[in-house]
């Protein structure tokens, strides 16, 4: 009989509003349960743990005895105080967040895109202090995992590390029964292409914005809706907005708390899904947009080529002529966009959580095996 692997998991992405890290973790952690409920022996085995003094704690998550400030401060330099003990001495753990704690057992950290890696100016302190434990922990051998190829070959130039490895997710959950609820703003029968996603520095919507216009000024029916919490980018798209001429600013809807129902709507009835983004760990609502049935026009950066497949018009991510051409192309051609909801459909079915999750344990066997000779 097969040992069973013990396998403590960073669950902290779950406390807290829900970003695509958060969903990561959470469809990842249930196709890991779903494949111990399989497996004969029960494996992989889950200790779920938090980094947080604050988070209320689900069933069987343990705490760490560390506020997470003050642990990034301390393993960003040292390799102490080891977490075994409080984690139930597991064979590995597993830092799904870009942090893994010191550990006497094998140790992976979850690496989901370089963004902030490449670009340190960017970055929050808090941030910026992650990537020094990530950078610790790679040299003191911890393994990684990444959720693209592209995101692979990238840690392998930035670490000079070789145990790298891409573990793709499964598709965003999709239930084509869910409630879809109309947004308040904006004319609900009117053209237009959606945006969704925190607005931060990395999602490139000024370029976005500068393609609108351009499209705007040939289709006067068109809108463009902006769908996502503020971020760090707010400022330069709210300018950008700004300078655009009225009549097209006008047509520009801000929606900032989206709800599932409202989602579920956007992506429904959006006439093409523009994701520019600067660069991407994996890309979520690329595929969330092709369950929906709905065309995507994305740029070709990161993992994006990788994880849209054919069923996506690509181009340059600063390049708002050529983004406001495709777009314009999938706006004013129905047959562009059935052809690219047909393959779209087609691409989304190379992903899948059983594999994701079988995948994944194989590594955790492997890296507690290498850790035990």
């Amino acid at each position: 009989m097969t040992p069973v692997t013990r396998v403590a998991i960073d669950v902290g992405a779950l406390h807290g509003p829900r970003t695509g890290v958060g969903n990561a973790v959470a469809w990842t952690v249930d196709a890991l349960r779903r494949a111990a409920l399989r497996s004969p022996e029960g494996d992989p085995m889950l200790t779920p743990y938090v980094l947080s003094t604050r988070a209320r704690l689900d069933r069987g998550e343990r705490r760490l005895p560390l506020p997470a400030a003050l642990a990034h401060r301390i393993w960003a330099r040292h390799s102490i105080p080891r977490m075994d003990h409080w984690l139930g001495h597991p064979d590995v753990v597993h830092g799904t967040n870009y942090v893994v704690p010191p550990a006497r057992a094998a140790r992976v950290v979850t690496v989901h895109d370089c963004w902030f890696l490449d670009h340190p100016d960017a970055a929050q302190p808090d941030v910026a202090l992650a990537g020094a434990v990530l950078a610790r922990s790679i040299a003191e051998g911890a393994h990684v995992v990444t959720c693209a190829d592209a995101t692979t070959e990238r840690v392998r130039e930035l670490f000079d590390v070789r145990s790298v490895h891409t573990v793709h997710h499964g598709p965003p959950a999709h239930d084509p029964n869910a409630v879809r609820t109309a947004p308040a703003l904006g004319d609900p029968d009117a053209p237009f292409v959606l945006s969704l996603g925190t607005v931060e520095r990395r999602k490139n919507i000024c370029t976005l914005v500068a393609a609108f216009a351009r499209v705007a000024a040939e289709d006067p029916t068109v809108q463009l809706r902006i769908a996502g919490r503020d971020g760090d980018d707010s400022p330069n798209v709210a300018r950008a907005l700004e300078r655009l001429h009225p009549a097209i600013r006008r047509r520009v809807i801000r929606h900032v708390s989206v709800s599932e129902p409202v989602k579920r709507w956007l992506l429904d009835r959006a006439t093409v899904f523009a994701y520019p983004s600067l660069d991407e760990g994996f890309g979520f609502p690329i595929l969330e947009a092709q369950l929906a049935g709905t065309p995507v026009v994305a740029s070709s950066a990161g993992s994006i080529p990788e994880v849209a497949g054919s069923g996506a018009l690509l181009s340059l991510p600063l390049d708002a002529d050529a983004l406001a051409a495709n777009l314009f192309w999938v706006i004013t051609s129905e047959a562009k966009r059935d052809d690219l909801v047909r393959r779209g459909a087609t691409n989304v079915t190379r992903f899948d959580w059983d594999r994701t999750a079988a995948t994944l344990t194989r590594h955790y066997r492997a890296f507690a095996d290498e850790e035990s000779t």
